[in-house]
């Protein structure tokens, strides 16, 4: 392995950890967002405020991690079944990112018609893509 793939390699991973602990936490605030009372404003716009911050961040974060993932199966020649799983669930993954967006937009526009129990269920998604990616970069199971 050469100097440059495990640079490379290494900031891809603090890059998908760091977009990851953001779609992690946004569906934790929109969690807290459909429990506000409809009389409590400060409480909500706090939360809204919480959320745009984190969801730009995520996005900033996105774009190197999404790189940094081009150049190592580009630049190095990574292949495999596993390699093509896992794009897939990279597709996944930023269907979901799109998806936080778009409950955002909800929430900021008073459309939000999902309860609480829903939003603790999406927010089990993020997790359950990120086991299914991390397994196959590391087990190659195919």
């Amino acid at each position: 392995m050469s100097s440059a793939y495990l640079w490379v390699k290494a900031f891809h991973i603090v890059f998908v950890a760091s977009w990851f602990a953001g779609l992690f936490y946004l569906p934790r605030i929109f969690v807290n967002l459909a429990q506000v009372p409809a009389d409590s404003h400060a409480e909500r716009e706090r939360l809204l405020v919480m959320a745009r911050r984190l969801y730009r961040f995520m996005t900033v974060l996105a774009v190197p991690a999404l790189l940094l993932g081009l150049w190592l199966w580009l630049g190095f020649g990574l292949k495999g079944g596993w390699l093509h799983a896992k794009l897939a669930l990279v597709l996944l993954v930023l269907g979901y990112h799109h998806a936080c967006g778009l409950l955002l937009g909800k929430f900021e526009s008073f459309s939000n018609k999902h309860t609480e129990r829903w939003f603790r269920v999406f927010n089990e998604s993020a997790v359950i893509l990120f086991i299914a990616i991390v397994l196959l970069v590391v087990v190659k199971p195919f």
